[in-house]
């Protein structure tokens, strides 16, 4: 194992040990994993809360395994659009996106946004 997946293994295992999501503590890096996610479970969405954003129930990967981190609701962001958390699989192994909010809804979040409120670019 190489220096830097040594480090990138403990980084994630602190942050998992710390109860801090992964994502939030460094955006943009995201460790393969060679399991995949479980059939996402039923949940049902409770009745709409004014000023809140309903958040689906997700798989997340902690410790060796994964975890099921129920749907709750997030203080609106005005003007802001929330994606939620998804899993993707590239050559054989499986990434976790973390849910975020994006104002043009570019797929950038957007505090690496250029241009973070530019509605015409997609």
């Amino acid at each position: 194992m190489t220096l830097t997946k040594k480090l990138l293994l403990a980084a994630a295992t602190a942050a998992a040990l710390s109860g801090m999501p992964i994502a939030q503590a460094s955006p943009h890096w995201s460790i393969g994993i060679n399991i995949g996610p479980p059939p996402l479970r039923y949940e049902p969405v409770p009745v709409p809360r004014a000023g809140y954003v309903w958040v689906p129930g997700y798989w997340d990967w902690r410790g060796q395994r994964h975890v099921w981190i129920s749907g709750h609701y997030l203080r609106e962001k005005r003007h802001q659009h929330y994606s939620p958390s998804y899993w993707s699989e590239r050559g054989g192994r499986w990434y976790h996106a973390p849910g975020r909010w994006d104002a043009d809804r570019d797929g950038t979040p957007d505090r690496y946004d250029r241009h973070p409120h530019n509605p015409r670019r997609r």
